[in-house]
C-alpha cells in the first residue's frame, strides 16, 4: 500500500500525460524483492513537451515550485525533492548508465491502488544499479540475478 503522497504524485503524472518511469526501490519492489526505503524516485523525460506536463502534475500535487520551472525538468542533472524521508519524492531527469529513450520502450506497467504506473524495466534497472556500484545497488542486482539463475 502506498503512502497517499505517493498515491496523490503518481496519480497527478498519470492525470497529466508525464512520461516518467519509476526507479529505484520502488521498481525493485514491481520486480519482486520489496526492501525498505525513504522516498520514491521518478525519473521524467526531460523534453520541453514532458516538462510542462511535469510542472502540471506538480502544481495540481501541491509541490511547493518556488525557484521551480519547466526548464528545469528539461536539464539533465536535475534532482527536484520534495518533502522529506520516509516520505519524500525524488525527480530526477538522468540515471546513471541509462538514457531515458532507450528505457522507455522497455518499461513495465502496472496498476497500484488503481493508479497506472510506469517502472523502469529489469535489465534497465539492472544497468542503472550497475552503473551506481553502491553496495545496496550490489545487493540490489544480485537479488534480481538470483531469479534469473533459479
Amino acid at each position: 500500500m502506498l503512502n497517499p503522497d505517493y498515491r496523490d504524485m503518481l496519480s497527478a503524472f498519470t492525470d497529466a500525460g508525464v512520461e516518467y518511469l519509476v526507479i529505484g526501490a520502488y521498481a525493485l519492489a514491481a520486480h519482486g524483492h520489496p526492501r525498505a526505503t525513504g522516498d520514491l524516485d521518478l525519473w521524467v523525460r526531460p523534453t520541453p513537451d514532458n516538462a510542462e506536463r511535469v510542472m502540471t502534475a506538480l502544481l495540481a500535487f501541491g509541490a511547493p515550485l518556488t525557484d521551480v520551472s519547466h526548464e528545469d525538468f528539461e536539464t539533465p542533472g536535475t534532482v527536484l525533492q520534495i518533502g522529506v524521508s520516509p516520505r519524500r519524492i525524488d525527480i530526477l531527469t538522468t540515471i546513471e548508465g541509462v538514457r531515458f529513450d532507450d528505457a522507455w520502450p522497455g518499461r513495465v506497467e502496472i496498476e497500484v491502488e488503481d493508479v497506472p504506473v510506469s517502472v523502469i524495466g529489469r535489465e534497465h534497472f539492472i544497468q542503472n544499479k550497475e552503473a551506481l556500484g553502491r553496495p545496496q545497488d550490489r545487493t540490489d542486482v544480485e537479488r534480481l540475478r538470483k531469479d534469473e539463475n533459479g
